[in-house]
């Protein structure tokens, strides 16, 4: 019998971010393996769409709420979208008849997972790719050590502690876990990672897109993400005039979009740079690929804070797996995933200044290169490819359902 797993999700695509990524490469792995997924998304998925969805060859169950009267307001907002969700994630757990419930962060959709499975004996994996608490203090809705904060903490606590299983993203939120009582061996590590198929080595830059942009003869330092305040990007514009004193055919390349995009447009007029940052907004997914041919150097300036600290992001891994140099703030989620002078170059986090270096420092060592892009792209072919770190679910998946499928056999992987 073919196992089936139900997956539970924050937001899918066609959303794009890191997360709905992240949840596409599992899901097309999950399905390589052999086994059958199915989809639901909880109401914080905003695009519109009916209370069923194809996207990209995906079945997805969407979660249609809309908050009214004291409902709209926190902590009832949260109270009964996690009503709601575990609302809609009976009926379609009655309807597909899952093996096993896989919730992913955050704990608002873990809850309503353990109280369906629960009720219904289907064991329950959370997976955790951040902590709720930490991304609110982020995004200003919540200080670190405060009763909100201390109270999401503690919820998490709970899910974690019931959960059949935990999966998470990365050593640090594995160390984060098992601090609050959870046993290691309960805890699986399932790494972010590349699709290498998808990136090719060496990419040529694209000519044509390059004279769109103005970028003609310049040196380019680019990000492509989402811009949140932990990415640190207004360090990245502080650097900009230590590099263009050395390199004034530099250029900085923002592609993408996000909180954070009007503060650094004026960060940008406010210190004359207006000529020598282009944004592009947010492209397709299916054009990212053109941008990255164009940038010489990718910055990831990431801030201090336990978010960063603990959760690896997934970009590095995308610029390394192309043969891209980089350079990132020596953060704990940088540190799992770039081997300073290896793979890229790691600099103090929060420092404009020696951001400015390491980039001028790399631009220099142009001997370096050739060795510094093939070490990223093996590091990514031998140890982060989806298919490697999605074949760790298998002996979890296996021993939860041991009792109720026989999974099929899983085929190699590089």
């Amino acid at each position: 019998m073919t196992l089936r797993v139900l997956h539970v999700l924050d937001h899918s695509i066609p959303l794009q971010s890191g997360y709905t990524f992240r949840t596409r490469a599992i899901l097309r792995e999950q399905r390589r393996l052999g086994w059958e997924t199915f989809h639901l998304t909880s109401p914080k998925h905003t695009a519109d769409s009916g209370p069923e969805q194809d996207v990209d060859g995906l079945h997805f169950y969407r979660t249609l709420w809309r908050p009214q009267g004291l409902a709209a307001r926190p902590p009832w907002r949260e109270i009964a979208l996690m009503r709601a969700t575990a609302r809609r994630l009976a009926e379609v757990a009655e309807r597909v008849r899952p093996h096993l419930i896989h919730a992913h962060s955050p704990v608002l959709n873990a809850l309503p997972a353990l109280r369906v499975g629960r009720r219904l004996s289907i064991p329950v994996v959370y997976e955790v790719r951040a902590f709720w608490e930490d991304a609110a203090v982020d995004h200003g809705t919540s200080a670190e050590g405060g009763l909100r904060y201390r109270a999401t903490r503690a919820l998490e606590t709970y899910a974690l502690k019931r959960a059949d299983h935990v999966t998470t993203i990365c050593d640090g939120l594995k160390a984060d876990i098992v601090a609050r009582g959870v046993p290691p061996a309960r805890v699986t590590v399932i790494p972010n990672a590349v699709d290498i198929a998808e990136f090719r080595f060496g990419l040529p830059a694209d000519e044509r897109l390059k004279r769109e942009l103005g970028l003609e003869g310049a040196t380019v330092i680019g990000f492509i993400g989402s811009f949140y305040a932990y990415e640190g990007l207004d360090l990245l514009v502080q650097a900009l005039p230590q590099v263009l004193a050395r390199r004034a055919e530099a250029r900085l390349l923002l592609v993408g979009g996000g909180p954070q995009e009007q503060a650094l447009r004026a960060a940008v007029r406010d210190a004359g740079l207006q000529e020598k940052v282009v944004f592009t907004g947010r492209v397709p997914h299916a054009q990212v690929q053109r941008y990255y041919s164009l940038v010489d150097v990718f910055a990831y300036p990431r801030r201090a804070m336990r978010l960063t600290e603990t959760v690896t992001p997934l970009k590095p891994l995308e610029a390394m797996a192309q043969g891209k140099l980089l350079v990132a703030s020596d953060v704990g989620g940088h540190r799992e995933m770039i081997r300073d002078g290896e793979t890229g170059m790691l600099f103090p986090a929060g420092s404009a200044e020696a951001l400015a270096q390491s980039i001028l420092r790399l631009l220099d060592e142009r001997e370096r290169w050739p060795q510094i892009r093939a070490n990223g792209r093996r590091f990514v072919e031998e140890e982060r490819n989806w298919a490697r770190s999605v074949a760790r679910y298998a002996p979890v998946f296996e021993r939860l359902t041991a009792t109720s499928v026989t999974i099929a056999p899983r085929a190699a992987h590089p």
